[in-house]
């Protein structure tokens, strides 16, 4: 294997698609948003790419914890907005409370107080 940092690439890999669905979450916590503007986000600040995101949409509607709906634009087709259901607020709530806790558990192991 070359100097390349493929392992580290591997890792970066990993480490985003086990926050993706709480970075969805939290961005959708904010305000209702479009699978083209939550990409963009994700793109912007973890380097997630769009194809990413509609699987993930379609799977996070399938098990009830976020909906859809359409809205009419003035300049093109209309967009699918998504918003958090009751039960999508209670597992992001859970998400946040599991990814503090692993965090601080991870900072301990690093040496690193949080």
């Amino acid at each position: 294997m070359t100097e390349s940092a493929k392992p580290s690439d591997t890792a970066q890999i990993q480490l985003k698609k086990g926050a993706l669905q709480l970075s969805v979450m939290a961005i959708l916590a904010r305000k209702e948003s479009y699978a083209y503007e939550i990409s963009s986000t994700l793109s912007d600040t973890i380097g997630i790419g769009e194809s990413t995101i509609y699987p993930l949409m379609r799977r996070m509607q399938k098990e009830g914890l976020v909906v859809s709906y359409l809205v009419e634009t003035s300049s093109g087709p209309s967009r699918k907005y998504y918003r958090l259901t009751n039960a999508g607020w209670q597992v992001f709530e859970k998400q946040k409370s599991d990814w503090r806790t692993f965090i601080t558990a991870i900072n301990t192991i690093l040496g690193d107080s949080a």
